[in-house]
């Protein structure tokens, strides 16, 4: 059983590791973004990012002395809460942004990153020793798939601003 303890403990300074990259790469995103909706969001993900590097520090110190994983109560938030907001936001900016290169690029690596942390995890939980520690990887894949995800719709509202309105009003051009 202390070898288990030793390769979660690896593995949980592993996902220490991804958050704090990942949250630093959020925070350089929104100081080079070009638009209030990309400033935001880029913050949010980054503050998602430390929320994440804080749990898993919490769980390690708990591991570290009690020798055992810690009895919590994970819940899996709901993505739609992203949605909703992102979706507002977009909204209230409206058509007119305009989408540089570079910032498509860093869009780009952001949902690689997303993609690589949801398969970490999700991997994870697949080889969990303990059903705590299975829930609360289960519970992080999600939340990086939603990230993912709304990734992708931020993409695509900046490539064409029009078409995402159209998409979310789900209006019909067919005149019937």
């Amino acid at each position: 059983m202390e070898d288990e303890r030793g390769k979660t403990l690896e593995a949980i300074q592993f996902a220490i590791q991804m958050e704090i990259d990942g949250k630093a790469y959020y925070q350089k995103a929104s100081g080079e973004t070009g638009n209030k909706v990309g400033k935001e969001f880029f913050e949010w993900l980054a503050g998602e990012e430390d929320k994440h590097r804080q749990r898993f520090e919490d769980i390690y110190n708990i591991i570290k002395k009690q020798k055992a994983w810690p009895r919590a109560d994970i819940q899996p938030r709901k993505g739609d809460i992203l949605k909703t907001l992102f979706s507002e936001a977009m909204r209230a900016v409206g058509p007119t942004v305009k989408a540089t290169s570079t910032e498509l690029d860093t869009i780009d690596k952001a949902m690689e990153m997303e993609n690589m942390t949801e398969k970490f995890y999700s991997r994870r939980g697949g080889e969990a020793a303990y059903p705590a520690e299975k829930k609360l990887y289960t519970s992080l894949a999600a939340e990086e798939r939603g990230h993912f995800l709304a990734l992708v719709d931020y993409r695509e509202y900046l490539i064409d601003p029009a078409g995402w309105f159209r998409k979310a009003e789900h209006h019909s051009l067919d005149g019937g």
